[in-house]
């Protein structure tokens, strides 16, 4: 009878343990299926529209759809009251009711085509290129660091300057130094960015470029490759070109948007002086064009002297011949030369270049018979 009853016992005891075992998982299914239901809810909701706000009349609203389009509005009461022209809402897709207000976006979604940054370059780094470099100074440095003295003498400075020359000549380089020398955020974008493949998009991102350096200045918008998008206008062209012109018009208007004296500063960019409309170098834009030819016999030795400071040279190697045979060739290709030198140096397994390194590069970056047997030849 005894180990009936204790039988019994262990029965009821692993029914009721059973029993809160299925409770605990009925719990977390119940769970569970709320939650997918929540999900499954989401899914069948309407994506809602963010919309600008123009205006604000009586309970009704103006707004901007991302298209450009605009419509008279009506607002929830909820909202009513904390919405004011240039909030960004969210609207509903149908009839474009504003239901809630939402945060501006103060970050620039132009920032994913532009570079930002402060750089590091200085004016002893630049070679070649003094009268550029003292133009620069007059029209970019000066007004940003000392704009008092443009008021008491009573004139404006250009609202930038025009660099145009052939590639690898320095351009570049020049508009990094004298922001550096400013302390300006350079901002660096290439002109065929700026062509969208939508109709208005080219237009605001031109809006933005020039937005973020005013929230950065003082700055220098820097733009390559300018002729991309301020090439001659012509009367018929396809829907591309007749956006490109869009965008142009922006920029046009933007560039006249700001002062001579203000803290932003523009310089264009670009190897193809020849196509560039006359509306963008007219007097009151860039009006300042700066010519960044090849460097001459003298600039050619700066700039060697430049990118060669911290090579180990042999003491036979003859700087004199070797600037020679840099004659019609460009900065960007003197330092291709130099490091070219090294590499012949390090195949060598030598810690020191020889001349004869120099007279292989030279070779080989310009394609020619300069070697060093036709260099004593010549020189020797």
């Amino acid at each position: 009878m005894v180990s009936e009853s204790s039988e019994l016992n262990e029965i009821m005891a692993s029914y009721s343990t059973n029993a809160h075992q299925l409770e605990g998982e009925n719990r977390i299914l119940r769970d569970s299926v709320t939650q997918l239901r929540n999900e499954l809810n989401k899914f069948k909701e309407p994506a809602l529209m963010v919309c600008d706000v123009v205006d604000i009349i009586d309970d009704k609203a103006i707004v901007k759809t991302p298209n450009g389009n605009r419509f008279f509005v009506n607002m929830t009461s909820e909202c009513h009251n904390e919405i004011l022209p240039g909030d960004s809402v969210l609207t509903e897709q149908k009839n474009l009711t504003v239901i809630k207000k939402i945060p501006n976006n103060k970050k620039f979604g132009v920032e994913q085509f532009v570079i930002v940054q402060k750089p590091n370059i200085k004016w002893s780094q630049v070679g070649g290129l003094s009268s550029q470099m003292r133009e620069l100074q007059e029209v970019i440095e000066l007004p940003l660091k000392k704009p008092e003295l443009f008021e008491e003498i009573g004139i404006l400075p250009p609202k930038g300057i025009l660099l145009h020359g052939p590639p690898g000549t320095g351009k570049t380089l020049l508009a990094k130094a004298v922001a550096n020398s400013t302390n300006s955020t350079f901002i660096e974008i290439v002109g065929s960015e700026l062509v969208q493949k939508f109709i208005g998009e080219g237009a605001k991102l031109v809006k933005e470029i020039f937005q973020l350096a005013r929230e950065k200045a003082p700055s220098i918008v820097f733009i390559d490759e300018l002729d991309a998008i301020a090439a001659k206008r012509i009367e018929v062209g396809t829907s591309g070109e007749r956006e490109v012109q869009r965008t142009f018009m922006q920029f046009l208007a933007e560039l006249d948007g700001f002062k001579n004296l203000d803290n932003v500063k523009l310089i264009g960019c670009t190897n193809r002086r020849d196509v560039l409309d006359s509306a963008i170098t007219r007097p009151g834009r860039l009006d300042r064009l700066i010519e960044v030819p090849n460097p001459d016999c003298e600039g050619i030795e700066e700039i060697f002297k430049i990118h060669t400071k911290n090579m180990n040279l042999n003491k036979n190697v003859r700087k004199n011949i070797l600037c020679r045979l840099f004659d019609g060739m460009s900065g960007a290709e003197i330092q291709a030369v130099a490091t070219e030198a090294g590499y012949f140096a390090i195949r060598d397994k030598r810690t020191e270049i020889l001349h004869s390194d120099f007279a292989n590069a030279v070779n080989k970056i310009k394609e020619k018979d300069t070697s060093e047997e036709h260099f004593k030849k010549m020189f020797c």
